[in-house]
């Protein structure tokens, strides 16, 4: 009898501190996802003077990847601006691969830009000359993890963050803007 109940309180302890040590394993492999801000955001000042019928954004993206032991393989990334609820353009940046780097993070940066939809340029501009201007950004991709070798599932993300416009066409108070995880609310 009590043979029994030392080898029951054994097993016991032994799946315990097995599971302990499955649990901190799995907290050490498992990757979080990726970080992305816009740095820089502009509509050149040339677009407002000319009165022209279409305008042109410029940014600066930033995907920075926070695990030192995965690489991050990026399907491609739908980028999306809006203007209240008109989409004002969109970019799509073709798939690409991010290592890894064990002293700080690999931050890959993206510097492009897109033509405003020529029906939206006018209301946005006016927006931006009286500093009330505010755009939402949305931002769409799939991701796969490469941990140890290992070929993780294919994740979505899906980001999205507000841009505030000054009178200058840059971004409020030139602060970064770091694009979050999308509302789960129904948006009508």
């Amino acid at each position: 009898m009590c043979e029994t109940k030392n080898l029951c309180l054994w097993l016991v302890q032994l799946v315990y501190i097995l599971g302990l040590l499955a649990f901190c394993l799995w907290l050490a492999v498992h990757p979080r996802s990726p970080a992305y801000s816009i740095i820089k955001f502009s509509i050149p000042l040339t677009n407002h003077n000319n009165g022209s019928s279409h305008g042109r954004i410029e940014y600066e993206l930033d995907i920075k990847n926070p695990n030192r032991d995965s690489c991050i393989l990026y399907d491609d990334t739908f980028l999306t601006f809006y203007y209240g609820e008109d989409k004002v353009g969109n970019k799509t940046i073709p798939c690409f691969y991010q290592g890894r780097n064990r002293e700080k993070s690999e931050i890959h940066r993206l510097i492009d830009q897109m033509d405003v939809e020529t029906r939206l340029w006018t209301d946005l501009r006016k927006a931006i000359m009286n500093a009330s201007a505010e755009l939402r950004v949305d931002l769409s991709t799939k991701i796969v993890y490469y941990t140890w070798g290992i070929k993780s599932k294919q994740q979505g993300i899906n980001r999205e963050g507000k841009i505030r416009i000054c009178k200058d066409g840059m971004i409020l108070n030139n602060k970064e803007v770091k694009l979050r995880r999308a509302s789960k609310k129904w948006k009508l």
